[in-house]
């Protein structure tokens, strides 16, 4: 298996635990040292969608989900050890549950929002990239 940066590894384990605010910070530590990533600003996207389609901010959520799919589909279907086919089927089916009539919600009305499915990221062994 490669050798990731430390707060790639940080990542994995915030994400599982839902913390999506800590992700994005780990993530653009890490971008910052390499802007030419894409993938790595596709998962901060992705990240980011998710953390704000929580607090109902909705039409941020569908466009950083967007941005996401478009970043992460050229890395396709494994790089850095993460299987972006299943991360990109998350993120399709993320999209399509969004409510397209929605820009935003109050924070007390996020429960009534479609749950967006459960993604657990790890990394796959033998990986090519």
């Amino acid at each position: 298996m490669g050798h990731y940066p430390m707060e790639y590894y940080e990542f994995f384990v915030k994400f599982n635990e839902q913390d999506y605010y800590t992700c994005h910070d780990l993530l653009e530590e890490i971008w910052m040292t390499d802007k030419s990533n894409s993938f790595l600003k596709g998962l901060l996207q992705m990240s980011v969608a998710i953390y704000h389609y929580e607090y109902g901010n909705v039409k941020g959520a569908r466009i950083m989900m967007k941005a996401a799919h478009n970043y992460l589909k050229d890395y396709l279907p494994v790089y850095w050890g993460l299987d972006l086919e299943h991360v990109c089927k998350f993120i399709e089916e993320c999209i399509s549950i969004i409510p397209y009539e929605l820009d935003s919600v109050p924070y007390h009305d996020v429960g009534k929002l479609p749950k967006l499915p459960e993604l657990y990221l790890y990394l796959v062994e033998n990986s090519s990239k």
